[in-house]
């Protein structure tokens, strides 16, 4: 291809990941070096029948007129990065210093706003993720060894929470775990407690997310495995028969090999999408037991006083957390291109 048509061809992408990906990167980063003005302050004097008194009250013209002037912001540089809702680099240290060994200084710090955001979206990514692509590929063995007639319905029933709208899928499953619901009262029938509560307890409650993140995802991890199985080799495979490989070793010995690079693509999307999670964390009103680092940019961003600062921050390192997600998984599939 000529340079001048690959330029041309490229183009159009190269101008969306600048408009929607780069400047946004950038402007958020930028954002969260600063922090809001500190209200302008001024002593006024009240004078009565009985003597006169001070008063300190907020001068609003000051303050607003400063606010047009530095929209942003005042410069606060780390500030805000090193602050009690981020790394909370203080309290780490005075943690560090009265702790009596690593699991000790985990449990002091487990309970930091940002610590525990990340506890849980690591929680989630490292079990959901794997168990979305083994889901993902028993579901399309299945479906692509179903007799020809029954293949539609089952690719159609497989879709079907994919298709759902994310914050449908998981409010349907909410209802159903709460204690008048299906599963909620069949949890309390088998533990034989009347009294049990998915929504009342942490662990449930994120055994619950992880079941609604690997329902909603399986099918996408079903259908690129399906797409791939239509292009194994089939010769291969028959002559693997006709050497007495069993089914099991027909699909570790052909199967999975031709499919590892669907593997690694669908783990890519997976851990991107997977340490973003946050519909589910809103759906099932879960926050009192897990938040996400998501969760914590909507946190920031609702309310009265929107911390815009804070979540500028808090993006940034989450855009930071999923690059080093996605480091090995990247730096895997350079080296086994370059080796092509």
């Amino acid at each position: 291809m000529k340079h001048k048509t690959f330029l041309w061809f490229v183009l159009p992408s190269s101008l969306a990941m600048l408009l929607f990906i780069f400047f946004p990167l950038i402007s958020i980063t930028v954002q969260s070096l600063f922090v809001a003005h500190d209200q302008v302050l001024i002593t006024v004097e009240n004078c009565g029948p009985f003597g006169c008194t001070e008063a300190t009250m907020v001068d609003q013209e000051a303050t607003e007129a400063l606010r047009r002037e530095q929209p942003l912001g005042q410069f606060g540089g780390l500030k805000t990065y090193l602050d009690r809702n981020h790394l909370a680099t203080g309290e780490l240290a005075a943690a560090w210093r009265a702790s009596d060994g690593l699991g000790d200084f985990a449990g002091r710090i487990v309970n930091l706003p940002f610590y525990k955001a990340m506890s849980f979206t690591l929680a989630y990514t490292a079990i959901v993720t794997p168990l979305t692509i083994i889901v993902g590929f028993m579901i399309a063995v299945a479906v692509n060894s179903a007799v020809k007639m029954i293949r539609g319905p089952l690719i159609f029933f497989s879709l079907l929470p994919m298709i759902i709208t994310p914050l449908v899928g998981s409010l349907i499953l909410f209802w159903m775990v709460d204690a008048r619901g299906i599963l909620g009262t069949g949890l309390q029938w088998v533990v034989g407690d009347p009294d049990l509560s998915v929504k009342a307890s942490t662990p449930l409650m994120w055994t619950m997310l992880m079941v609604y993140g690997v329902w909603h995802s399986a099918p996408f991890a079903f259908i690129v495995y399906y797409a791939g199985l239509q292009t194994v080799n089939k010769d291969t495979l028959e002559s693997a028969m006709i050497d007495g490989a069993t089914r099991w070793q027909r699909v570790r010995y052909v199967v999975l090999p031709h499919l590892m690079p669907l593997t690694t693509f669908i783990a890519l999307i997976q851990l991107m999408d997977n340490f973003r999670v946050f519909e589910p964390i809103v759906s099932f009103n879960a926050s009192a037991h897990a938040t996400s680092l998501s969760w914590a940019i909507y946190n920031d961003l609702g309310g009265e006083t929107r911390q815009l600062n804070s979540a500028a921050a808090t993006s940034v390192l989450t855009v930071i957390g999923v690059a080093i997600l996605l480091s090995p998984v990247l730096v895997r599939t350079w080296r086994d291109f370059g080796k092509r």
